[in-house]
């Protein structure tokens, strides 16, 4: 007998919906690193639009995502999307090393680098402008 597939499920229904909301129902603490992170992304790339996708805000040039930023129990991951290699880190802050791109976590506003976080971005921002495709 053939297994059936189990039905595909719908989009999410914040799927597409400003940031903003989801920065603000988180704890306070994770809710200043969102925002300060939201200040870094938009200052370093102000061609970028903004959305909430996959549960997260995500952070798009034209087709392509450039970054998203993930809220968790305890931390923030800035999650920045290019070659693993192009993200010069001389102070080993980032974290995982797949083809998509690395992370930063952080646990405290006053652990935020925020020099290196607009050049990462940055470097996002350029990989995304690369690949984009026009809509």
């Amino acid at each position: 007998m053939a297994r059936k597939k189990p039905p595909k499920a719908g989009p999410r229904a914040d799927f597409g919906a400003p940031i903003g909301g989801f920065i603000a129902r988180q704890p306070a603490e994770l809710s200043r690193i969102l925002a300060a992170l939201r200040k870094l992304v938009e200052e370093a790339a102000p061609d970028a639009k903004s959305s909430l996708k996959w549960g997260m805000p995500v952070f798009s040039i034209g087709t392509r995502m450039m970054c998203a930023l993930g809220a968790h129990k305890s931390h923030v991951n800035l999650v920045l999307v290019g070659p693993p290699g192009g993200f010069a880190d001389p102070q080993h802050r980032l974290e995982g090393n797949s083809r998509g791109g690395r992370h930063l976590k952080l646990r405290s506003l006053d652990d935020l680098p925020r020099e290196s976080v607009r050049r990462w971005v940055r470097v996002s921002a350029k990989h995304a402008r690369g690949k984009a495709r026009k809509p």
